[in-house]
């Protein structure tokens, strides 16, 4: 298998996890390195050597990293998420496959930018929303495919995830302090909202129209700062961000969409998943479904039920080997379709156009909440290539079809 020479920018904590992740990788080869902070770049030149013997080149500056002439193909950016799509932007035009890691764009003007950087370099970018990969929203998604839902009229999700301790260690150059005290924005939609849109197939022959979008007063932040961490210098802080963002949706073809982000309020973890089709309906949090012609009663099915007949192909290949991987084995997933597009110099399974939309929600949110939950028009980024776009390429790993053929005999991760 051909060897991938790429480089990593950032290594806070994702980004030392990301490279310790792809040290692991026998068909991935780091060239470089890169934090701002002294310390941490050291720390991953070191993790590079104790792999391969020697020492990689090391940077605080990220710009020489894009910049180095060392053959890397591709690029990892686990960054603070301001600095994701810029850095995104200068490796494409050195001709450098793009992947960055979740959270959103700064501008819609800069989702533009990402878009038209990959319509003239023709070097693709990828958002790496590993929640797509995901073992049941995969099958889910495999489900959608065969129609056990029939035609979809709804989908919800959210990204609630009681993130209270991390208030533990805000500070003034904190990136998540500083997202809550200075946006109140659906800050973090794309672990619901990236498989939601595969089931409804955005961007290939449906789009997103339009939002709206509430926040609730804030609270729960202030309230466990107080309580929990005496003397904590942001007790009193004023944040931005409401306790409690509800964004809806309305699709091209008539489909609705509900977003929710919490983290501020006690609550167990949930993406608070469902798909709601003329047949049938999933829930996530329930682990169940309901399918007419096929549920006995007004009750619901464990998901456990339906796994053997329509566990989505990827993960039955996948754990039959020895995968490894965070968040369940949907990171090395999302790692692996993000190689595979590389190695094979074709397009990303989630594409610029994908990873601007779904950046996008975040920014138009926040205009809607400021301007008291007014409807914000969500752009076209295809230019009206949804109606007729083709299915990316043929791939395991692809997000827009379920090809079984594909997954006969050895698959090739």
């Amino acid at each position: 298998m051909k060897t991938i020479r790429m480089s990593i920018i950032g290594l806070g904590g994702r980004g030392t996890w990301w490279l310790g992740e792809l040290l692991k990788m026998e068909d991935v080869q780091i060239t470089a390195v890169c934090d701002k902070h002294e310390d941490r770049m050291e720390r991953g030149r070191r993790m590079c050597a104790e792999k391969y013997g020697h020492e990689v080149y090391g940077s605080t500056d990220w710009h020489d990293i894009v910049a180095l002439d060392d053959g890397a193909e591709a690029v990892m950016i686990t960054t603070y998420w301001n600095d994701h799509v810029k850095i995104a932007i200068a490796a494409m035009k050195r001709g450098k496959y793009a992947a960055f890691e979740v959270g959103p764009a700064q501008s819609i003007q800069q989702c533009w930018e990402l878009v038209r950087t990959y319509e003239e370099t023709g070097v693709p970018a990828m958002l790496m929303e590993n929640c797509c990969y995901n073992r049941e929203e995969m099958t889910v998604l495999n489900m959608v495919k065969k129609g056990l839902f029939g035609e979809l009229l709804h989908c919800q999700g959210g990204y609630q995830h009681d993130l209270r301790a991390v208030a533990d260690s805000f500070k003034d150059d904190h990136e998540r302090a500083w997202h809550y005290l200075h946006r109140n924005a659906e800050l973090y939609p794309t672990h619901e909202l990236g498989p939601i849109m595969t089931y409804l197939d955005i961007n290939y022959g449906n789009r997103l129209m339009s939002l709206n979008a509430m926040a609730t007063k804030s609270r729960g932040l202030n309230k466990y700062l107080r309580e929990k961490c005496d003397g904590h210098p942001m007790a009193d802080a004023d944040f931005r961000l409401g306790d409690i963002i509800t964004t809806t949706i309305r699709c091209a073809n008539g489909e609705t969409i509900v977003l929710t982000h919490d983290t501020s309020s006690p609550r167990p973890y949930s993406r608070g998943g469902r798909v709601q089709g003329t047949t049938g309906i999933w829930m996530e949090d329930l682990h169940g479904l309901h399918i007419e012609g096929r549920t006995k009663g007004e009750v619901w099915e464990p998901m456990a039920d339906y796994w053997e007949e329509f566990e989505h192909p990827l993960w039955k290949k996948s754990r039959a080997t020895e995968y490894t991987g965070g968040h369940g084995g949907m990171d090395w997933l999302v790692m692996r379709a993000f190689l595979n597009a590389v190695r094979n110099r074709i397009q990303t399974p989630i594409d610029v156009y994908d990873s601007a939309t779904m950046m996008a929600v975040a920014i138009l949110s926040e205009e809607s909440i400021a301007e008291g939950c007014a409807t914000k028009s969500i752009p076209d980024f295809t230019d009206g290539m949804w109606m007729k776009r083709e299915d990316g390429p043929k791939s395991i790993f692809s997000l827009h079809e379920v090809d079984e053929t594909l997954f006969a005999g050895d698959v090739e991760f």
